[in-house]
């Protein structure tokens, strides 16, 4: 059975492999096509020739008649047959007369090797003369060329009955052959082919006299090809050449590329491996976008071409970069969504100093980075491409490749949005997604002192609070919460991205963005904005210490010891498995000391607590005899890293003022808190911390409480210890997540005796937490004395607050004293204004030996303007009644603040009643003194009357 003709040939195909079936066209003559079903089929003489390019049939369907004098289409006379006036017949149609052949053997064959021709040779507007028939415009041939016929020429002889249509089942596409559609830039709608009968009125006419481009050296395709060239835009693009203009870009996959200008289009040829390029016979490099086609079943495609660029990197940002000073590195580094030289696109940016070659990669292109190599920017490392069209919400990585010439895809280090683990991709995310509404709380921020100021923070693991929940979805009843307990800061466990949810957040590996358990940046940023119209701050988990191994993340990230030492001894950390940051290396080290800045401006973040500072400090910290390497003095500090932080801690203040850092520093080290330009005795500068948490404090204490009552006298003096440092720093008192969990159990649980007993101590130790100097941290669960440990899968045990069960009364009542402890806290500035001034505390009893015996404490608090506060506590739980202690002189009376024993918390009811007259009777080395009735395991505290 013969294949179907193309409307306007005059001649049936033989070769069904080759033809097309492009919608009808009208005649130049105003009548129909010139094609017959009568018309017999006609066999060109090198139809059965197969290209040895592309392995497929050269024929095409051409009009069989002696073509016009006419070479356009527009000019073409009328064509046999009878004119306007009367109908077209089969019989009426003149049989041709004589063939026409094509000098080009690869006329019709596809610009791609693997698919078998279905098109025609001729597209609109570029045909040879004579020829009827069009392609449509996203065929992507290249253009016949009709030869010079002499007169001895022979005609072809008449063809046998054509053979069937090839059906397109015969060779199934496959994802190598055919690729998907590309998505399309936002807001831009798929090209729509244009009529086959010709370029439509006000449409781009095809540019003539376009030339092939030289061919690339062999060496630079190569390098090209396998993503190891250094700079591709010296191969790509537009760029002026002899003759013209030459443009050349890699578009894999793709059967055809036009280049589109103003008023012109321009074919580009195929020089294989997706590579196209042509010589345009213009004077000036024109703004031009490419029209991809990628075959009948895709679309077109236009869009911008990254080659044509200059870098959308500035040089002082290079410098910057270089030289390790970049503090607003996140607006440099990563993909920043732009316009650049006009075009809306994502400038991609990552530091690989010893790649090979680096390309971008990403459901853009398919996850195929071919197409997409970067420029490197000079000494700095940095490689750059600015992808027009390509907008947030888009996936991408980075393939390197590294120094022995293997290939890596690793996720952006400066990526602001990732998938949610455990997929690993990064996310094009822009930094003015959020408009905030808390100009009143950032506006005050600078003019308040953390120092002397009350500081009640309550330590929140986020994906665990309320399990299932975004930010923007817990944000309200957060802050409704913490507002109710009387919490003046909350802490957030580390929000920055992390593969393993049971790290907690404390091995991450996207600094530069919050978590996708929890939503978008933005959700996050509303529980930050929340929380400081509700006047909370916010403080976070920040984590510089050290990195997992995901081999799609930081660790060896070129191929080469990139952000970790270089030395095993220094890289590897011992307890948790992961990577040491190399402090020693100014990229590095700008690379945190920007991340530290990024949460404070971007997030609007009031605090850092920095964890595992120890192992930062400490070369041999938990590692054994030989398993370490000393500094260039052969000591056992790390003075990168004391550089490190002393820089960080400088930064930050300089630039977010109000904002406070806080060490998590188990040691004695010297100066944490102290300025940076203040040398100590062992040589080093201050750290520059605004507070360090005090470790010591809370093992001693916990280690005291843990004790049977009985046996408590033996250990009096883990409870006093804390006051001979108690203001060689700036302190915060811990009870945080670390205490709760790993077999220590929940604080509440670490008490002894019975059910009873066990809150009557956790109450009194509370009393005693809040009262002693240095600021107050409490982990979530601990504030309602849930029993069991916490668990990241389960979160806080809110149904033991339930009415329907048994114990809620019990959970309530301690939960209603942490409510009073914070505010009575915050209403009593004896408690907070002198945290770090010796002048603010006094010992009654410290250490007599009827304290001792009694496990009694007992000492004063002062504000400012001197008012005092008294704080007994009394560790047995036995009533002692009559319990004389000495008092300022001045006050005629006392009254109880606050008494743990009350009955609304949940204990024995015992107590001083309203006033508690002051007797004349020196006392503790006073003048004056009073008897009290110390309620078992509970905490007073006492101020003057009025």
């Amino acid at each position: 059975m013969a294949a179907a003709p193309h409307s306007g040939c005059t001649a049936t195909c033989i070769w069904a492999r080759c033809c097309a079936r492009p919608a009808p066209t009208a005649a130049p003559d105003g009548g129909r096509s010139s094609t017959s079903r009568g018309n017999p089929p006609v066999r060109w003489p090198n139809a059965g020739a197969r290209s040895r390019r592309s392995g497929t049939s050269p024929g095409c369907c051409v009009p069989s008649t002696t073509p016009p004098a006419s070479t356009s289409p527009r000019d073409r006379g009328p064509r046999p047959g009878p004119g306007p006036a009367g109908p077209r017949t089969a019989a009426a149609t003149p049989r041709p007369a004589e063939p026409t052949r094509w000098a080009s053997p690869n006329c019709c064959a596809p610009t791609r090797r693997t698919r078998p021709s279905t098109r025609c040779c001729t597209r609109p507007g570029t045909g040879p003369a004579g020829c009827t028939s069009r392609c449509p415009p996203s065929a992507g041939w290249p253009p016949c060329r009709r030869p010079e016929r002499t007169a001895d020429q022979p005609a072809p002889a008449r063809s046998s009955p054509p053979l069937p249509r090839r059906s397109s089942a015969v060779r199934p596409h496959t994802s190598a052959t055919r690729p998907e559609p590309l998505p399309l830039p936002a807001g831009r709608s798929a090209p729509v082919p244009s009529a086959p009968a010709g370029p439509a009125p006000g449409s781009r006419p095809l540019l003539k006299g376009t030339r092939a481009a030289a061919a690339l050296p062999a060496e630079d395709r190569v390098r090209l090809l396998a993503g190891e060239h250094h700079d591709p835009h010296a191969l790509l693009g537009a760029r002026r050449a002899e003759g013209g203009v030459l443009v050349r870009t890699l578009r894999p996959h793709a059967r055809g590329v036009t280049v589109l200008a103003a008023g012109l289009r321009a074919r580009l040829a195929a020089e294989g491996d997706g590579l196209f390029a042509a010589v345009l016979p213009l004077e000036e490099i024109p703004a031009y976008r490419l029209l991809v086609d990628y075959g009948e079943d895709v679309p077109a495609h236009e869009t911008g071409d990254p080659y044509r660029f200059l870098p959308a990197l500035g040089e002082f940002d290079l410098h910057l970069i270089s030289e390790g000073r970049h503090e607003e590195l996140w607006k440099a580094l990563g993909a920043c969504p732009m316009t650049h030289q006009g075009e809306r696109g994502t400038r991609f940016t990552v530091w690989a100093p010893n790649a090979r070659g680096v390309r971008v990669t990403g459901d853009f292109t398919h996850w195929d980075p071919t197409g997409h190599p970067m420029r490197s920017l000079g000494s700095s490392g940095v490689w750059e491409l600015f992808v027009p069209g390509v907008g947030p919400g888009t996936l991408y990585k980075f393939d390197i490749c590294r120094p022995d010439g293997s290939h890596t895809v690793r996720a952006d280090p400066m990526a602001r949005r990732t998938e949610c683990p455990p997929a690993t991709a990064s996310v094009v995310h822009p930094l003015d997604g959020y408009r905030w509404g808390d100009g009143t709380w950032m506006a005050g921020r600078g003019a308040r002192s953390s120092h002397t100021a009350p500081v009640s923070v309550y330590e929140v693991h986020l994906p665990s609070w309320r399990p299932g929940l975004s930010c923007r979805e817990l944000a309200d009843e957060l802050t409704a919460y913490v507002t109710d307990m009387g919490f003046t800061h909350v802490e957030l466990m580390p929000p920055a991205e992390h593969p393993f949810g049971g790290s907690w957040g404390y091995q991450v590996t996207g600094y530069y963005a919050p978590t996708a358990r929890l939503g978008t940046p933005e959700d996050l940023k509303y529980l930050v904005d929340r929380l400081h119209r509700a006047g909370i701050g916010v403080l976070m988990d920040w984590v510089p210490a050290h990195f997992p191994k995901d081999d799609w993340a930081l660790a060896r990230f070129d191929g080469t010891a990139l952000y970790e030492h270089a030395d095993p001894r220094r890289a590897e950390h011992p307890d948790w498995g992961t990577l040491e940051f190399d402090y020693g290396r100014k990229e590095v080290r700008n690379f945190l000391v920007a991340n530290a800045v990024y949460w404070c401006e971007e997030f609007h973040i009031d605090g850092l607590r920095v964890d595992a500072v120890a192992s930062m400090l400490y070369l041999d910290y938990s590692r054994e005899e030989g398993g370490w390497s000393p500094n260039a003095h052969g000591g056992r500090e790390n003075p990168d890293a004391v550089a490190f932080l002393q820089e960080m801690n400088a930064t930050v203040y300089r630039r977010c003022p109000g904002v406070v850092t806080v060490a998590e520093e188990s040691t004695a080290w010297d100066g944490v808190t102290r300025p940076t330009h203040h040398t100590g005795p062992g040589g080093f500068g201050g750290l520059g911390f605004g507070f360090k948490w005090n470790m010591g404090w809370m093992h001693d204490s916990l280690v005291y409480m843990s004790k049977d009552p009985v046996h408590r006298a033996h250990h009096h003096d883990e409870m006093t210890f804390s006051m001979v440092y108690a203001y060689s720093e700036n302190y915060v008192l811990p009870i945080s997540h670390d205490e709760v969990v790993h077999g220590k159990q929940a604080l509440v649980s670490k008490m002894p005796g019975d059910w009873w007993q066990r809150r009557a101590n956790h109450r009194a130790y509370l009393g005693y937490m809040w009262a002693h100097p240095g600021k107050k941290l409490l982990f979530m669960g601990q504030e309602f004395a849930q029993g069991a440990e916490w668990s990241e899968a389960e979160g806080p045990q809110w149904w033991v607050l339930d009415p329907g069960y048994s114990a809620a009364g019990d959970h309530r009542g301690v939960q209603d004293l942490v409510r009073d402890l914070n505010r009575a806290y915050r209403a009593t500035p004896a408690l907070w204004q002198r945290d770090t001034d010796p002048g603010g505390f006094q010992w009654i009893d410290a250490g007599s030996h009827r304290a001792r015996e009694d496990n009694v404490l007992s000492f004063l608090r002062f504000a400012a303007d001197g008012s005092p506060l008294i704080v007994v506590c009394n560790f047995s739980p036995v009533v002692r009644h009559g319990h004389r202690l000495g008092v300022p002189a001045g006050v005629p009376a006392w009254t109880e603040v606050l008494n743990t024993d009350a009955r609304r918390y949940g204990g024995s009811g015992v107590g001083n009643g309203e006033a508690i007259p002051t007797r004349p009777v020196p006392w503790h080395g006073r003048e004056a003194g009073v008897l009290l009735t110390l309620p078992p395991l509970a905490t007073l505290w006492l101020r003057p009357v009025g």
